[in-house]
């Protein structure tokens, strides 16, 4: 049986569709939202709308080349690409660029990468094939649970230097759940939540502007023109959508009123225009997609592909967990984090890792659907 992806029996269409869909929907909303601020800042009101159409399209490309590449690859150099995530990360501290006090971007001409989205990929690679070689050590040495942990907090001091504290509450979680998946104790799970929120909340004090935003989530309308005046304008386009919303490009917030309305608060847009209706839907959509890649899994784990079985689900605690946290800072129910909608919000290092994971799950899948064809075939013979 040749390893060929033109046989619809050994891919996830499902999982594709729902991918194409939130990605569409990410470029309307996009299109929509980005359109006063493209036309304030160069004249073009598409041009946002250009720059991710031009991503969507590199990322489609590059998909053709990551499908190729067999899991066993990604296993074998998950230290590598972890390695290479950790020095971008130092560039960024030494000549990265500063976009609203955050260095958090590596600038070639008009191109930008971010090093902090690569680094959420690297570590569950590295996480994956760490638990492939540790996982009875995990189970029964605090010190086999400790060392994931070290990797972790490691990239998160880089990480916090730019400052970005959402991709480090994600990375904690996930890599916190993927050891409870393979069966490590649950006191070694207490003691380090309870250092984990006790390191959270001296990092949230030790920082004006992160104590600001949890006071201000509490009771926004408190200050609403000053520290509340992002979440208040945000429940305002929430309001506004009611059941079936003002319509597709009839946002009022997005008219200045709502910063970031393409990136971090695009749900907000996307609440206003679509309205519960089209929060839901899509909120299905991405919960669809995060249950694809659990299944895809689990399958692969009880064919005992173990480091594709972990990856997918890392990948698929990922984007659940990364699309609760943003839209809960949307709603008001989570403090406000820098972190995207994934496949929808602008952003083309967001946009180009995630849809790298979404062709590792299919990548995954296949050899999985493979491997069972083969083991039936053989067993006919």
């Amino acid at each position: 049986m040749n390893d060929d992806f033109s046989n619809p029996r050994l891919y996830d269409r499902t999982l594709v569709w729902l991918t194409f869909a939130l990605a569409m929907i990410g470029l309307i909303m996009v299109t929509s939202a980005s359109m006063p601020t493209g036309q304030q800042l160069a004249g073009d009101p598409f041009l946002f709308a250009k720059r991710n159409a031009l991503y969507l399209v590199l990322a489609l490309c590059s998909s053709l080349v990551t499908l190729r590449i067999p899991m066993a690859i990604w296993q074998r150099y998950s230290h590598v690409l972890l390695l290479i995530s950790i020095l971008l990360l130092l560039v960024v501290l030494i000549a990265g660029s500063s976009v609203n006090g955050a260095s958090r971007w590596i600038s070639f001409g008009s191109l930008r990468i971010q090093p902090s989205e690569l680094s959420k990929l690297a570590l569950f690679c590295y996480l994956s094939s760490y638990l492939v070689r540790k996982t009875s050590e995990i189970r029964s040495n605090f010190w086999g649970f400790c060392k994931p942990m070290g990797v972790m907090i490691a990239l998160a001091v880089l990480l916090l230097a730019q400052p970005d504290l959402g991709t480090v509450v994600v990375l904690f979680i996930t890599t916190l759940a993927m050891l409870f998946l393979v069966g490590a104790k649950l006191w070694q799970f207490l003691a380090i939540i309870g250092c984990g929120i006790f390191a959270v909340c001296l990092l949230v004090i030790a920082e004006p502007y992160r104590l600001t935003r949890v006071t201000s989530f509490w009771d926004p309308w408190a200050d609403r023109f000053g520290t509340g005046y992002q979440l208040t304008q945000s429940l305002m386009a929430f309001g506004r959508g009611e059941l079936w919303g003002q319509g597709l490009g009839n946002s009022i917030q997005k008219m200045d009123y709502l910063p970031e309305a393409h990136t971090d608060f695009i749900f907000s847009i996307l609440a206003e225009e679509l309205g519960y209706c089209g929060v839901a839907l899509t909120l299905l959509m991405v919960f669809f997609v995060a249950l694809r890649a659990m299944s895809i899994g689990r399958r692969a784990l009880k064919a005992e592909q173990q480091f594709s079985g972990f990856l997918a689900c890392s990948v698929g605690i990922w984007f659940s967990f990364q699309t609760l946290i943003n839209v809960g800072a949307a709603a008001g129910i989570l403090p406000t984090k820098g972190l995207t909608l994934p496949l929808i919000s602008y952003g083309g290092s967001s946009l180009l890792v995630m849809f790298t994971a979404i062709v590792l799950l299919l990548r995954i899948d296949f050899e999985t659907r493979l491997a069972k064809a083969q083991a039936f075939i053989r067993h006919m013979k």
